[in-house]
């Protein structure tokens, strides 16, 4: 039988992973005008905890966007070529934003079930009390 601290380890989980894909996209929109930059794709892997069976969520390897690097005409770039073009990074904001809102939602919704899993054992020993 699983104890109260068991059950919080899936939200838990979820939380750190959504850390972690937080983190890749701050990397992402500081080195959006980093020339060459290539943007990080972090992707998630299901594990089991081996003790309990808790199901648990990880960031499982970090990616690199394989898209194309914009490429931008400026002769006068220290980093241009012979034919004056400049490659910048594949970073797109629309896209980061979005990533971020998306893992701020998931952050949000593992931490609505970590609380209810503490609300729900604070009732049962409001109920034990009496």
């Amino acid at each position: 039988m699983l104890n109260f601290l068991d059950y919080l380890r899936t939200p838990l989980s979820g939380m750190s992973a959504q850390s972690e894909r937080m983190r890749l996209i701050s990397e992402n929109v500081a080195n959006a005008d980093t020339p060459g930059y290539q943007r990080k794709l972090p992707s998630f892997a299901e594990t089991v905890d081996r003790e309990t069976g808790a199901s648990l969520v990880e960031l499982d390897r970090v990616s690199l966007d394989q898209r194309p690097l914009r490429e931008v005409y400026d002769p006068d770039h220290p980093l241009a070529d012979d034919k004056g073009v400049v490659q910048l990074s594949n970073v797109n904001m629309i896209t980061e934003i979005a990533d971020a809102r998306e893992a701020q939602r998931s952050f949000e919704a593992n931490l609505q079930i970590f609380d209810q899993a503490r609300r729900m054992y604070g009732g049962v020993l409001d109920l034990l009390r009496r």
